[in-house]
């Protein structure tokens, strides 16, 4: 259920009603926006009525009750789009494109800085790479693990970029954390719950992939884990689905999905196209497609030489292919008024 309070509603009187939900036994959410002040209240509200909401106090504008499963994800409890802010770079709908780019797994320390240099010198905010990789087979290259953390340390050091890289198992959460400016579920951990309730309690922005076959439902009902948790700060990453022919693309890169979450969420939005079609050629289209569509991020596979890469070669573009895809993103991204911002000092 939410209430919404008319503009201009006194702090006092925010304070008053927060404190009568609160002994109501209910957890109260409260979303401040341009006009109106929104009040969410968590918990079995079936045991109150909307004229006893609409009773609470004269500002009062409006009682809902919340269909959808997922509360704290949705745009009716929180109608203002979030930002998460990453080393002093924001995350959101209202503000320009940004972009993460570096390779699948970290292979050495000279791979990665020499690709972190090159995707910041171009243009990049983030550095991506796998420390810990899931992959389908068991005898194909799992990541170098923990001793990647300080390579990837490393890389951010020469570059000042921020870090983004995955966890894959609670176990890992402690250290991963004290390396990754955020922290990334990947798609095969989804709907690993317990996983997501120990990152709701980490202090930190989560990269939440979305899985293999998931619907947006599920997608949603899993970020409704780490926000229930106490987390509020998570971005939403399509990168491609499963789906019935698969003979020219690696998955079905959903980009209507991106308006779809627009209207659903408040939570900010990522695109990875490399995973998206599993071939480098298509990647350029499909950014600038998801641009168009709206995202407020994307994720962009790059390797020194891919024809080398220990994972996802195919996908991967080469620093001089990155550096021409961010000169026209900066053009699609302006079209749009999401034009690239100035890099900033950390």
């Amino acid at each position: 259920m939410i209430i919404v309070l008319k503009q201009g509603t006194p702090s006092e009187v925010v304070d008053e009603i927060t404190q009568i939900v609160k002994n109501w036994s209910f957890e109260p959410h409260i979303s401040v926006g341009s006009a109106h002040v929104v009040l969410g209240l968590i918990g079995d509200t079936s045991v109150v009525s909307e004229s006893q909401c609409y009773g609470l106090s004269p500002f009062v504008e409006k009682v809902m009750r919340v269909e959808k499963r997922f509360k704290r994800a949705s745009r009716e409890f929180h109608p203002e789009p979030t930002t998460v802010w990453v080393r002093g770079i924001p995350v959101g709908a209202d503000h320009p494109v940004v972009v993460v780019a570096g390779p699948c797994s970290v292979e050495s320390a000279d791979m990665i800085v020499e690709t972190a240099l090159a995707v910041k010198s171009a243009g990049a905010q983030f550095l991506r790479g796998g420390a810990f990789k899931p992959r389908t087979s068991p005898y194909e290259f799992q990541g170098h693990g923990e001793s990647a953390l300080d390579l990837l340390a490393e890389a951010r050091e020469a570059s000042g970029l921020a870090i983004v890289t995955e966890v894959m198992d609670s176990l890992d959460i402690i250290a991963v954390a004290q390396v990754a400016d955020v922290l990334q579920v990947g798609a095969r951990n989804m709907q690993n719950y317990s996983l997501l309730k120990k990152l709701g309690q980490v202090d930190k922005p989560i990269l939440l992939k979305r899985g293999l076959s998931a619907t947006v439902n599920e997608w949603l009902l899993a970020a409704e884990y780490i926000l229930a948790a106490g987390n509020p700060n998570v971005i939403l990453c399509e990168r491609g689905i499963r789906s019935f022919d698969q003979q020219y693309t690696r998955n079905v890169l959903d980009l209507a999905v991106v308006p779809v979450l627009r209207t659903l969420t408040h939570l900010p939005i990522m695109v990875d196209p490399a995973h998206g079609t599993g071939k480098s050629q298509f990647v350029r289209s499909m950014s600038l497609a998801a641009i168009a569509a709206g995202t407020d991020a994307l994720m962009i596979e790059v390797h020194p030489t891919p024809a080398k890469a220990l994972s996802d070669g195919a996908q991967s573009l080469t620093p001089e292919q990155f550096r021409e895809l961010m000169a026209d993103v900066a053009q699609v991204a302006h079209l749009f008024d999401r034009g690239p911002q100035p890099l900033v000092a950390v």
